[in-house]
């Protein structure tokens, strides 16, 4: 699946089958279901999941766990919006 069919299902009532854990996590982000997210990555330990993880919580606000995460994921948190973050997370583990 690439990044715009990927965008074009977040229409639909449920995540596309098949998905990661965190990419289906981005899903439920994007649709207003940020617990049930939460709940899909917050006890994998893969990079892709502590990434989105650091996302979640950099979006909550919890900026100390989010720098958590981000450093369990090998990243820093950005300067850039949370919006901008799951664009750029999505697309790179789309590709």
């Amino acid at each position: 699946m690439n990044f715009k069919a990927f965008h074009a299902s977040l229409n639909q009532p449920q995540p596309p089958v098949g998905l990661s854990d965190a990419l289906t996590a981005l899903w439920l982000d994007a649709n207003d279901r940020w617990e049930y997210a939460h709940e899909c990555i917050r006890d994998n330990s893969d990079q892709p999941s502590a990434w989105v993880h650091a996302y979640l919580h950099h979006v909550e606000g919890v900026l100390w766990n989010a720098d958590y995460w981000y450093g369990r994921a090998g990243k820093k948190r950005p300067n850039c919006s949370t919006k901008d973050e799951w664009q750029q997370i999505a697309q790179a583990l789309l590709d």
